[in-house]
C-alpha cells in the first residue's frame, strides 16, 4: 500500500499562505524597500522559510507578483464566464479588471515600473487583456449584441489605452490612478458599442 503523501501538501498549503501574504504587503506597500529580514519579521516566519518559497528577494518579487496577477486573472475569467449576455462580458471584464486593481497602492505601481521583471509580467497581463478584450468585442458583435464595428480596431485601440494606463501615462495626464482609468476605459468603450434602440 502505498503511504500517504501529507507532508508536501503541507509544504505547498505554507507555500500558498506565505506567497498571498508577500501579495497583501507588496500591494500594500511596494516591495523594492523591503528586505528578506523586513519580510520575515512582518510574516512571522524565518528567513529560511521565505527562502523555501524562492531562494533571494528578487526570486520572492517575482513569484509574488505572477502569483498576483495569476490569482486576479482567474477571478476574472470566472466573473466574466458568468454573465450570459455576449454584450455585458465586456463591461463586467473591465470592471473586473478595476477591481483586481484597486488594492495595490501608488508605491506598488511605483516599484513594477522600477523594476523590469515584475513591470514585465504586469505588461505581459495587459497583454493578454488587450487580446481578451478584442475577442469579447468580436463575440459581441457576431451575437449581435453590440453595434458592428471592426473588433480588431478597437482591440488594438484599447490595447493602447490599456498600456498607457500600465506606464503611467494616463495617470500623469488625468491624475487617475490605474483601477480608475479602467473605469473610465470601460465606460468609453460600454457606451461605444452598445446598440442603441431606434426612436419610435
Amino acid at each position: 500500500m502505498t503511504p500517504t503523501r501529507v507532508q508536501p501538501d503541507r509544504a505547498r498549503v505554507r507555500r500558498d499562505e506565505l506567497l498571498d501574504g508577500l501579495v497583501d504587503l507588496y500591494l500594500a506597500e511596494g516591495f523594492l524597500a523591503l528586505g528578506v529580514g523586513d519580510l520575515a519579521a512582518r510574516l512571522r516566519c524565518s528567513r529560511s522559510t521565505l527562502y523555501d518559497v524562492a531562494s533571494s528577494k528578487e526570486q520572492l518579487i517575482q513569484a509574488a507578483v505572477r502569483r498576483y496577477f495569476q490569482r486576479a486573472a482567474e477571478r476574472i475569467a470566472t466573473r466574466v464566464d458568468a454573465e450570459p449576455d455576449p454584450g455585458e462580458r465586456i463591461p463586467v471584464y473591465l470592471a473586473a479588471v478595476a477591481e483586481e486593481l484597486e488594492p495595490a497602492s501608488a508605491r506598488f505601481h511605483a516599484d513594477l515600473e522600477a523594476y523590469a521583471p515584475a513591470g514585465e509580467v504586469y505588461r505581459d497581463n495587459t497583454r493578454h487583456a488587450a487580446r481578451r478584450v478584442q475577442e469579447l468585442v468580436a463575440d459581441g458583435v457576431a451575437a449581435g449584441a453590440l453595434r458592428p464595428v471592426d473588433a480588431t480596431f478597437v482591440g488594438a485601440a484599447t490595447a493602447q489605452v490599456m498600456t498607457a494606463i500600465q506606464s503611467g501615462a494616463i495617470g500623469e495626464a488625468t491624475g487617475l490612478d490605474d483601477a480608475s482609468a479602467y473605469r473610465r476605459l470601460a465606460d468609453l468603450v460600454v457606451h461605444g458599442l452598445e446598440r442603441r434602440t431606434p426612436p419610435v
